[in-house]
């Protein structure tokens, strides 16, 4: 794994680190299978023609092949793409995994999903309180142990520790100390800020806004006009400033179950039929959660 070298900076409020697996699920099925390592994989359905892509390793990535593309568009872009199925529960224990390690270092902990964590190490004591040096070792940790790579991101808030891991992508960590925000946040595409989707995107693009930077040179009272309370939270995220608490309690709000079908479903009873199946199996999963560790 790649390992920069350690240079501490300053993190004068709190240490936030954001941790971001690898192209997750891809990574976890070529470690299996190695001699995939250097060719174009995507985990997705079971059938290529009605499949949707879950994830994808970085070579295929390089063919424009991206998360919730389906999968006879990517067998277009890339004839020799090679597909893996989906499996949730090895991914689900490798995630477990990632968690015992970053407990060693913190136990503020917010999972996000089961490739991505928040780490609030403000108090801890490992490293002598270096979060980079704490964000070196977990992922050496990671890779040592789950022979997987993992990305991350330094910073004194959630936000810009979320940007930060994906800026020195894959395999990488990168650092915002407090005296770099100020400046760097200028750079900082809007599309990168949570809750900015296409509409929003669109709407701001129509007055020639396309960074942090463009973003400051309107009034919260002109944001709030434009987007509602969101306008505030904006206002704010575009200056770096995001008050957020890293929630090591948080209760996740929502669970899904999916299915792709080969063939359309063309009856009320097929449809049915298929309904209570995903029924079925999401009482499992909710049953997994309630007494997962």
């Amino acid at each position: 794994m790649r390992v920069i070298k350690p240079n501490q900076k300053n993190f004068n409020k709190s240490k936030i680190i954001h941790v971001d697996m690898d192209s997750f699920y891809a990574s976890v099925e070529i470690k299996e299978r190695p001699e995939l390592k250097f060719k174009p994989v995507a985990v997705a359905g079971s059938s290529e023609n009605r499949g949707v892509v879950t994830t994808c390793n970085y070579i295929a990535r390089k063919f424009g092949i991206h998360s919730a593309m389906p999968s006879i568009t990517a067998k277009k872009l890339c004839p020799q793409i090679i597909f893996l199925p989906v499996n949730m529960k090895k991914y689900r224990d490798i995630s477990k995994e990632t968690h015992k390690i970053y407990k060693c270092y913190t136990k503020i902990i917010e999972p996000i999903s089961l490739d991505e964590a928040y780490l609030d190490v403000t108090n801890s004591e490992y490293c002598q309180g270096d979060p980079e040096e704490m964000a070196r070792q977990i992922r050496k940790k990671i890779f040592d142990d789950l022979g997987i790579t993992a990305s991350a991101g330094i910073a004194s808030n959630k936000f810009l520790a979320k940007i930060a891991s994906d800026w020195n992508k894959p395999d990488g960590q990168f650092s915002i100390p407090d005296q770099d925000v100020k400046n760097f946040i200028l750079k900082v595409h809007i599309r990168k800020i949570y809750g900015v989707g296409e509409k929003t995107e669109a709407l701001l693009n129509k007055y020639g806004i396309q960074t942090c930077s463009d973003l400051q040179k309107l009034s919260k009272e002109r944001l709030i006009k434009l987007l509602g309370k969101y306008g505030c939270t904006l206002y704010s995220l575009s200056r770096g400033i995001d008050n957020r608490l890293v929630e090591d309690n948080k209760i996740s709000k929502s669970l899904s179950v999916e299915d792709t079908y080969i063939k359309d479903l063309t009856s009320y009873d097929q449809a049915d039929n298929e309904l209570n199946k995903l029924y079925l199996e999401l009482k499992k999963r909710l049953n997994e959660e309630k007494y997962k560790d």
